[in-house]
């Protein structure tokens, strides 16, 4: 049985506020200046997009799990999902473009009502698509064909695993999900994926306490692919590592344990150039379950839409206009551009 926490949500507490979650980090000490100011230092002041690569679609914050480090705060006890209107509104947007991948997350985002429809849909447009999924959904009763349906649609599945042995991933996503995630992967590898072209499975990894990744992505997936065959016969494709946001619960964490000073020093002092020309915001959009669009999934959990005169609404879309938009940025920024970077598709320098 996996065992899940309260939401700060359901906590009533303060940091559930997404105001509040900015006003701390706004009052922290940052060596060297503000995000922006690092920025303009590297000419990049004010940062824009590159284009749309990526229609990143996060369905809601409905989960079966409470992780520690949760950057949307999801949980079984959210109520927030995508409704079949926003859905068919997203598809329609879709179908005026040629932006070549949807990405679709959440929150555990096959537990949204629409998630298959957007599949199915994005599919039926020729589009490749991605499934962020957290793998216990797979071995929930209900979700018993779920693995059949992504192969069948070819359907990237990036999966979230914090490491390959139980007491590190359980400190960080529960008692009892690294069991049944590596269940999770067992399925999968048994419809194909890790071991077909075209059923492509990537895990995700991020640091289990106040530190940023301690080895390059190519190190570290070298190391976990050997592990993963050696100690549960695990097969996948890649590895991508990311640094953990300090937003929501990471940032409750970080408050509480008294490691969020030196958290977002670290953070700050880490700051590469180089990480920020390849942040993930210059190629995505990320549309909200309400269909409000944001820069990216980090921004929309803070509420930081779309801003300098870009549409905020998939009902608004332009395409022109949100392809060379102004980002909007904060300090919370500083977590994409520290060391080789971070992004949803891992490191970016």
């Amino acid at each position: 049985m996996i065992v899940t926490l309260p939401t700060l949500q359901a906590r009533g507490a303060p940091l559930a506020s997404a105001v509040e979650q900015l006003r701390v980090l706004d009052a922290l000490p940052t060596p060297r200046g503000d995000f922006d100011t690092r920025l303009a230092e590297s000419g990049m002041h004010p940062l824009t997009a590159l284009g749309i690569q990526v229609f990143q679609v996060n369905v809601g914050r409905v989960c079966n799990q409470t992780c520690h480090h949760c950057h949307v705060d999801a949980g079984p006890t959210r109520t927030e999902s995508m409704s079949a209107e926003t859905a068919e509104l997203a598809l329609r947007v879709l179908a005026r473009t040629s932006i070549p991948t949807v990405d679709i997350t959440g929150g555990a985002p096959e537990l949204c009502p629409v998630f298959e429809r957007l599949v199915e849909g994005s599919r039926a447009l020729g589009r490749h698509v991605i499934d962020r999924c957290n793998l216990t959904i797979l071995v929930l009763p209900r979700f018993a064909e779920l693995p059949q349906f992504l192969a069948r649609n070819e359907v990237e599945v990036v999966a979230s695993l914090p490491h390959y042995r139980q007491a590190s991933t359980d400190r960080q996503r529960g008692d009892g999900v690294f069991e049944r995630s590596i269940e999770g992967l067992r399925r999968l590898n048994d419809v194909g994926y890790g071991k077909q072209a075209g059923l492509r499975l990537v895990l995700v990894t991020n640091p289990v306490g106040a530190i940023l990744p301690s080895a390059s992505q190519a190190t570290l997936e070298a190391e976990w692919k050997r592990e993963m065959r050696r100690l549960h016969g695990i097969e996948f494709d890649a590895l991508i590592t990311i640094t953990n946001m300090p937003i929501a619960r990471y940032l409750d964490w970080l408050s509480t344990s008294g490691n969020l000073a030196s958290y977002m020093e670290k953070l700050s002092l880490a700051y590469n150039p180089s990480a920020a020309a390849g942040v993930m915001c210059r190629t995505t959009l990320s549309v909200g379950w309400d269909g409000r669009l944001f820069d990216c999934d980090f921004n929309q959990m803070l509420e930081l839409e779309t801003g300098f005169g870009a549409p905020r609404h998939l009902a608004e879309f332009d395409f022109d206009a949100l392809a060379g938009r102004r980002i909007v940025t904060r300090r919370h920024c500083f977590g994409c551009t520290a060391g080789a970077g971070s992004s949803c598709g891992g490191q970016t320098a």
